[in-house]
């Protein structure tokens, strides 16, 4: 890997616990200053298109020794690597079909979609689930759907939030609550793991409260690493809409899904489910690499999701936005009784806090070139990196996170409602992740998937 060990001796000499203001002091302490502008020289080569996930990032060269702006640069364009490869077109059992290039047969599923949903991985009574390349049955709210007549990969959508039983959670340390869409329907959610992360699971029996109490112990994914060509532990997380009214489908990647209420998750509602076409609106990978045990948290999203606050308005119609509205409460989760069966619910009305970086947006345009020219039409062309979270110090004994850069990273399907820059109360998926724990207290890795246990 180009570059690496320098880049690593750099990282680990800064400062333990040096917040990202304090390494730029350090930086110009030493004559080194953060050079933007080779980042965005950078980003104006046209990347080479591949469906292999990327094990750790690749230090590109100028300026020498990196700068943080290059560093974030070079995170970026990780993020840009995973994100291609994860989309790429799969075969049946999941690997990616290097006959095609990501963009082409836009019908065939793609590499993640063959991964484990979390709710087939932690089972009522904490029953052990199927191997790999198995599928639980569908749903008891589905059982009237013949599952030999769903389209292959059907998806299978309950979630209202990030969590599972968002409509019980009044006690959110953070502001919470449902994403309506501009069609008055709520947006929908999943979280997955690729088979690494969940043979990890399977093998220390995580699925269940009692093997986690049995295992007594800190989780500890296993990382992507160089030096064995080992791919580490991965989760996507995914937000839907459902497709017609003012969505075009043609600006979206799309799946079928069975989008169903489940009363043993979402109590209060009633048994209902339906098959429906839904379009992606944001998705967020974290993976875990070796010289990033805090894992890299990438987040992208649909370009037509929101404007951007204190920017002009740059289209006529957005995903979660209506220009129209003068009255409209921005940022703010809808009021409360939540009930995803409502025909229909007031939209939300979601503005980006933080914007996307000048950096980012050429390293976006560069991306969505090398798509073009492959597909000059591709769905793919419809997302945009926001950024990308990564650990400034990984082996810092003060920060735990690792000090993480940005210190903030919002998605605006993903975290609508906790975007911006104050301590403790906005998005940082590294400071949030850090807490996450065992149903048995212990460390649980930066994941709260275990606490799914039953």
């Amino acid at each position: 890997m180009k570059n690496h060990v320098p880049f690593l001796r750099l990282r680990r000499a800064w400062p333990l616990g040096v917040a990202a203001s304090g390494l730029l002091v350090a930086f110009l302490a030493q004559g080194m200053a953060p050079d933007a502008s080779a980042a965005g020289k950078q980003a104006a080569t046209v990347p080479v298109l591949s469906p292999t996930i990327p094990l750790e990032i690749t230090v590109t060269s100028p300026p020498s020794p990196p700068t943080l702006a290059s560093l974030q640069h070079d995170f970026d364009v990780f993020s840009w690597q995973m994100f291609v490869a994860l989309n790429w077109p799969a075969n049946a059992d999941g690997s990616p079909n290097t006959k095609l290039t990501i963009g082409q047969a836009p019908r065939d599923s793609v590499v993640w979609q063959h991964w484990r949903e979390s709710r087939s991985i932690f089972l009522p009574e904490g029953a052990t689930p199927p191997p790999w390349g198995q599928n639980t049955p569908l749903p008891a709210v589905c059982s009237g759907i013949n599952p030999k007549t769903l389209p292959p990969n059907t998806l299978r959508l309950t979630q209202i939030g990030k969590t599972p039983n968002l409509l019980d959670e009044s006690s959110e340390p953070f502001k919470t609550g449902p994403l309506i869409d501009q069609n008055g329907r709520y947006t929908r959610y999943e979280i997955l793991t690729n088979e690494t992360m969940f043979n990890y699971i399977l093998g220390n029996t995580l699925y269940s409260k009692a093997g986690q109490k049995a295992f007594n112990a800190d989780a500890d994914f296993p990382s992507s690493n160089t030096t064995n060509g080992q791919v580490g532990s991965i989760m996507v997380k995914a937000a839907w809409v459902e497709m017609g009214g003012k969505y075009d489908p043609s600006k979206f990647f799309t799946a079928w899904a069975l989008v169903y209420d489940n009363p043993a998750e979402q109590h209060g509602v009633k048994p209902f489910c339906k098959l429906e076409k839904v379009g992606l609106v944001g998705f967020h990978i974290a993976h875990k690499t070796a010289d990033e045990p805090q894992w890299i948290w990438s987040t992208f999203e649909n370009v037509a999701n929101a404007p951007t606050q204190g920017e002009k308005l740059q289209r006529s119609a957005y995903n979660f936005f209506d220009p129209a509205c003068k009255d409209c409460q921005v940022n703010e989760p809808p009021p409360r009784p939540w009930n995803p069966e409502n025909a229909y619910t007031k939209p939300s009305q979601i503005e980006r806090v933080i914007a996307i970086t000048p950096e980012a947006k050429r390293l976006n345009d560069s991306f969505h070139q090398a798509l073009a020219a492959v597909t000059p039409n591709s769905v793919w062309l419809n997302y945009e990196l926001v950024s990308t979270q990564w650990p400034t110090n990984a082996s810092s004994r003060i920060d735990p996170t690792g000090v993480p850069a940005p210190s903030f990273l919002a998605n605006t399907t993903l975290e609508s409602y906790i975007q911006g820059e104050v301590k403790q109360t906005s998005s940082s998926c590294m400071a949030c992740h850090n807490n996450a724990t065992t149903t048995a207290g212990k460390s649980a890795d930066f994941t709260y998937l275990l606490q799914r246990a039953q």
